[in-house]
């Protein structure tokens, strides 16, 4: 290949559809460097491939396993799988959720800065909470290019915002410059290659495309928390990297710490529902054994059961009215997809 890049990789969430539109159909037919896009959208079926192929010539569609990076071509993550690259070729993986979502945007980018360094372009988009910034961050200490969506124009600021608070980043461009600076990337001299691979991106590269992990490569990039992965329920490890707070656990879940307190935060109001429900299963319970008392003429028996059933309704109550509040004051969450 005579472009200086071998591979452009893209993340976007929320808003994502309207951007990479916005983008894919300013690219020439030509565009010789193979992109990769991961849009969230969960298990859900998606018209994303079809109705982007709509405003260009370049071929779009779902990745398949195992198939051969070609340029012309835009490569979608299919619903639920991990979109990821080995050996020049992509890989579809089901393996363990990060940031709280799957498919997700770092194991794209990890394993990209991994497999072609100085060659790599990574491009944040609009999107919630900050899914996209430790793989830009990997691509950036492989020698690649990193490049954001300026955040003022997003639909929603928080990824592209998160990326540039944390990475270095080459550009920061409204969307109608992101274009001509890929064309323009694309068309021009090739970079000095990269010293080196950071040992906790190999590490994490590896695991992705292994698809596990374990308890000894964990202990080489993080050390053990006390905090639970919210997914499994095992031991996080707190992952060495002093620029942005971020979670493993040793099954593959992983977690930035946006994701980790999203995460947390829908565990413990499943956690008050089920309290609430068994508060109003034993107010029931106890309304029966006052009627059974009351049946045996034992008054006493029965205020106390009467006094107990409407003790567990005040609880109940009580835990709605927290739910009510958390709802109020959660966040909109990096799971939020963009369906088109």
């Amino acid at each position: 290949m005579n472009q200086a890049f071998d591979i452009v990789v893209i993340g976007a969430s929320l808003g994502g559809y309207r951007a990479l539109q916005n983008i894919i159909s300013a690219l020439p037919e030509t565009y010789p460097v193979p992109l990769c896009i991961v849009q969230h959208i969960g298990r859900h079926e998606s018209a994303l491939p079809e109705l982007l192929q709509t405003v260009t010539g370049l071929t779009v569609r779902y990745a398949t396993d195992r198939e051969p990076l070609a340029p012309g071509r835009i490569y979608i993550a299919p619903p639920d799988r991990h979109l990821v690259i080995g050996d020049n070729r992509l890989r579809l993986s089901n393996g363990a959720k990060e940031n709280y979502t799957r498919p997700a945007i770092d194991p794209l980018f990890r394993t990209a800065a991994v497999a072609y360094r100085e060659r790599a372009i990574g491009l944040v988009l609009t999107g919630e909470l900050d899914d996209g910034t430790v793989g830009l961050q990997a691509i950036k200490a492989c020698g690649g290019i990193a490049m954001v969506q300026d955040p003022q124009e997003a639909e929603a600021a928080s990824m592209p915002r998160s990326a540039l608070e944390h990475v270095e980043v080459d550009y920061c461009l409204p969307l109608d410059g992101i274009p001509q600076t890929l064309i323009k990337l694309a068309n021009g001299s090739p970079r000095a290659p990269a010293a080196h691979v950071p040992e906790s991106v190999f590490f994490e590269s590896r695991m992705n495309l292994s698809q596990e992990s374990s308890m000894e490569e964990l202990d080489k990039i993080g050390k053990p928390s006390r905090l639970t992965c919210p997914e499994c329920n095992g031991v996080l490890w707190e992952v060495n990297a002093p620029e942005m707070l971020r979670f493993r656990c040793h099954t593959g879940h992983a977690f930035s710490a946006g994701a980790l307190d999203l995460a947390q935060n829908e565990q413990l109001e499943e956690a008050i529902w089920f309290a609430i429900r068994a508060l109003h299963e034993k107010r029931r319970l106890l309304d029966r054994l006052a009627q059974s008392a009351r049946e045996g003429e034992r008054e006493h028996a029965a205020r106390e059961y009467e006094k107990s059933a409407a003790l567990s309704l005040q609880h109940a109550a009580r835990l709605q009215e927290l739910v009510s509040v958390r709802q109020g004051e959660t966040a909109t969450g990096s799971t939020e997809v963009d369906q088109p």
